[in-house]
């Protein structure tokens, strides 16, 4: 059974939206030359929509890549940092909640 969880768990927010019929080969692209986040640590790297209304993580377990997609299906939207300094976003187990 996967699990994310555990005080050690590492979470990164892609800031910009992406386009959510990219497949895991290209998100871990995007985590590995934009990010500079490893995305074969066991890291959760996740990606929103233009609309904020769908989100995908990326995670690696142990032999190949987990990618979850959720998508809101009513008018509310996910709340993503837009101006921060910070070129990459990280969350503690407890925020990504």
């Amino acid at each position: 059974m996967m699990r994310f969880g555990g005080e050690d768990l590492r979470v990164y927010l892609y800031r910009d939206p992406v386009d959510m019929r990219k497949g895991r080969n290209c998100l871990a692209a995007l985590a590995q030359e934009v990010m500079q986040v490893d995305p074969f640590t066991g890291a959760l790297v996740i990606f929103v929509s233009r609309r904020h209304n769908a989100v995908k993580i990326l995670y690696w377990h142990r032999n190949g890549f987990v990618v979850v997609h959720k998508v809101i299906e009513s008018r509310e939207r996910f709340i993503w940092p837009r101006l921060l300094q910070e070129e990459v976003v990280t969350l503690t187990a407890e925020q990504l909640e």
